[in-house]
């Protein structure tokens, strides 16, 4: 599309967007057209917290399909709507109810932490949620007496090990853009790049090399972590191991800065599903309806519940 065309079908969207009283949530891997024209724009656990204080009557989520389940276990009088029912998670889909209804039976007694990558099904049999941004503060929130399965992400989960100092059962699941990301890609970047500091996503499969750097410019953070540090930092050059689609956005909140993906490969098709026509269509159409049955959706919200209130 041109530009013309992009800026008169985001007038478009923007425009169905209030006579719909609807508000529009972006994750920060969308592409940069869906990003400008969200009245937010963030990660999993900022994107939670904005659909449960929301006072429209209808969330349109740009993102894939566990966060709009997430939205409409949190806005139960709300419609969420997604612009494309296919924009999965394959970190997701490692995991369904059965396998961990297996996992817990094997370990009775064990406190159950699932990564907000999960469907509502496994949130339902979960007993607290969390994202990157909160993972080690839900950990540290559990006494340590606890056994804790961990799911379904194992660099996460190896992460909060090392940071933590807990020994965590782990689930060994893995998003596929994230786990492509490997320590050659770092290496390389490092030799490449000696002035830039390098962000790392803590779902990365060069995470756990990653931490054992001890150069002072190498930082392990969720994505609106990211955004933070780049914003706050006296640096002018960045290296970013997560899904490209973030470098949008860190541009734009820390202009002048130079922003470079570790690997141009990490792109996330599911979240680039969402395209700004789509977006259109599903205001204009009243596309595609989210609904977790109430049955799962009581079982699920406390612990999504738990996941927005831990800091």
């Amino acid at each position: 599309m041109t530009t013309t065309t992009i800026s008169r079908m985001q007038d478009e969207v923007r425009a169905l967007a209030r006579e719909r009283d609807a508000v529009i949530l972006a994750h920060n891997y969308q592409v940069p057209e869906v990003q400008e024209v969200a009245d937010y724009v963030g990660d999993s656990l900022g994107l939670s917290r904005q659909a449960a204080a929301a006072d429209a009557d209808a969330i349109v989520f740009c993102g894939v399909h566990f966060m709009a389940e997430t939205a409409s276990i949190l806005c139960p009088g709300k419609t969420v709507l997604i612009p494309d029912l296919d924009a999965g998670c394959s970190l997701a889909a490692s995991i369904d109810a059965d396998q961990l209804r297996a996992w817990k039976s094997e370990h009775p007694g064990a406190v159950v932490v699932s990564y907000v990558n999960t469907t509502a099904e496994v949130k339902a049999e979960s007993d607290y949620c969390c994202t990157s941004g909160n993972a080690r503060a839900v950990i540290e929130a559990i006494p340590e007496d606890q056994q804790i399965l961990f799911l379904p992400d194992m660099f996460l989960g190896i992460w909060l090990e090392r940071v933590t100092g807990r020994k965590l059962t782990v689930w060994l699941g893995e998003c596929h853009v994230h786990a492509g990301i490997r320590p050659e890609d770092i290496e390389r970047w490092q030799a490449e790049a000696p002035d830039a500091e390098l962000l790392v996503h803590p779902e990365c499969g060069c995470a756990s090399q990653c931490m054992a750097f001890a150069n002072g410019r190498t930082h392990i953070l969720s994505t609106e972590g990211m955004i933070d540090f780049a914003r706050r930092s006296d640096k002018d050059r960045f290296l970013v191991a997560t899904e490209t689609g973030i470098i949008h956005r860190l541009n734009k909140e820390a202009p002048g800065k130079t922003f470079e993906a570790v690997s141009e490969k990490a792109i996330c098709q599911y979240m680039k599903m969402i395209t700004l026509d789509k977006l259109r269509d599903s205001l204009r159409d009243w596309r595609y309806e989210v609904t977790v049955p109430d049955e799962i959706a009581s079982r699920a919200r406390l612990a999504i519940t738990r996941m927005v209130e831990i800091a």
